[in-house]
This record gives structure tokens, C-alpha cells and sequence, in this order.
């Protein structure tokens, strides 16, 4: 039987690139999972795809209100909730030459894992056994990137935020954080293109020039990710807490 067998899980940002990839990798190991995110066509789509049970709920996680409505019904639907995946997020450029997404970058990123965290609490099952949280930063909470200060803001952060958490909610609670490097999804080919466009060089060549510094010469795909955190959610990841994986491919050591 598979360790997350009967589990109810919540994934946000669920529609799409690691979500999708996270919430499949859950369903197939036997878990109820909650499908979160802003699309409701997108996160259908996956939910045709998953084996197991799943639910639906649209919100947006800068709502803080609309979130714990939408935790409230995963609960109510597939009931106590005992494993958190915090994975909404935004990218994008933000600088004086054009439109300045500040704001909307951090609150998406990190305010929504914080109110995701806290609604979440809410809904615990009773007893003792080991629950889990893990959220989705990124590589560029580890270095810095010209022109996506609020995403590298936004994504250490959340670091700092999952060591907080870990120390208030142990010893119940694991709380860890993956900083993925580039994955093949549609927000890293979208950066990718506006990185070609900004260069002239176009798509293909800004993908070869990323790759040059990546000692493994590759990009992870999502279910690469999905099975860190299904390790970090199972009985062998049990002495991780406060902890940050990095599957970036030797981009940041």
C-alpha cells in the first residue's frame, strides 16, 4: 500500500506545471486531493487525469477569504486535511521600464503560501499522526537575477517564512521547501521567450545560453519534483523539517 494511501492532500496552483504534476503523483499513490487554483477548466482537465478522488475549487490565494472558503469545502468534501502543497506562484519582470508587477508577484508567491498555510491549520484531523506542508520557492531565492526582484523577494521569503512555520508547528507538523531550478513549464517557457525577445536572440538560443550554466546541462521536468515531495510526505522523509531541497541540476550548490 502506498504511503499516501487514503491521505487528503490540497495542492494550489494545481492546473498546470508542477501542480498538475504533483496532484497526479498524489492521486496515483491513493490520495484524496484538492485541486485549488484559478481555472476552473484547467484544473477539470487534471482532475479527468487523476485515478482517485479529487475535487475542484477556484479561488485566487492573494484572497484571503476565498481561500479559506475554498480549504473549508476541500474538508468538508474529502475530509481532515493532512498534507499541504503550496505550489501557486507568479512570475514575470518588474522594473521602471514597464509595468511594475511588485505587489501582485509577492502577494501571490508569498502572501498566498502564508494564508494557504493558515487555512490549511484549520482543518487538521485529530490525533498524532505526522502532517505535512511543502512549499514550492525557487532557485532564485538562492542568488540574484536582474529585473525579477519581486520573484526572488517573493520566493526567499518563503524560506524564511517555511523555517518560522517548521519551529511553531513541529512537532506534528513538517514543514519544507523545494527551490527547483528550470523546469519545463509554461512560466519558465514564457521566461524564456521574454529573455529571447529582450536579447534579440530569440527563444531557442536564450534557452541554449540558460543551459550553458547549468552544470547537468538539463531542465527538470515536473514529475521530478512531484517525487521529491512525495519522499518528503512519506515515512522516509519523516526527519525533514525547516528544511530546503534544491533540484536545480547543479545551478546554485
Amino acid at each position: 500500500m502506498s504511503h499516501q494511501e487514503g491521505r487528503v492532500a490540497v495542492v494550489t496552483g494545481a492546473g498546470t506545471g508542477i501542480g498538475r504534476a504533483v496532484a497526479l503523483r498524489l492521486s496515483r499513490g491513493g490520495a484524496k486531493v484538492a485541486l485549488l487554483g484559478r481555472t476552473a477548466e484547467r484544473l477539470e482537465k487534471v482532475a479527468a487525469e487523476a485515478p482517485g478522488e479529487t475535487v475542484c475549487l477556484t479561488a485566487d490565494v492573494r484572497d484571503r477569504a476565498g481561500l479559506e472558503t475554498a480549504f473549508a469545502k476541500a474538508s468538508e468534501r474529502l475530509g481532515p486535511l493532512q498534507l499541504l502543497v503550496a505550489n501557486a506562484g507568479i512570475g514575470g519582470p518588474n522594473d521602471l521600464s514597464g509595468e511594475d508587477q511588485f505587489d501582485d508577484i509577492v502577494a501571490t508567491n508569498l502572501h498566498g503560501a502564508y494564508y494557504s498555510v493558515r487555512a490549511f491549520e484549520r482543518h487538521l484531523p485529530p490525533g498524532n499522526d505526522a502532517l505535512h506542508i511543502v512549499v514550492i520557492s525557487s532557485c532564485v531565492a538562492r542568488f540574484g537575477v536582474p529585473g525579477i526582484s519581486a520573484y526572488s523577494a517573493a520566493k526567499a521569503g518563503q524560506l524564511g517564512l517555511v523555517r518560522s512555520l517548521a519551529a511553531e508547528l513541529a512537532p506534528r507538523i513538517r514543514v519544507n521547501a523545494i527551490c527547483p531550478g528550470w523546469v519545463e513549464t509554461s512560466m519558465a517557457e514564457d521566461r524564456m521567450r521574454e529573455l529571447g525577445e529582450e536579447t534579440g536572440a530569440g527563444y531557442e538560443a536564450a534557452r541554449r545560453d540558460l543551459l550553458a550554466a547549468v552544470p547537468l546541462d538539463r531542465i527538470s521536468d515536473p514529475d521530478e519534483i512531484a517525487g521529491l515531495i512525495d519522499f518528503l510526505c512519506s515515512p522516509d522523509g519523516s526527519a525533514f523539517t525547516g528544511q530546503t531541497l534544491d533540484p536545480n541540476n547543479g545551478a546554485w550548490m
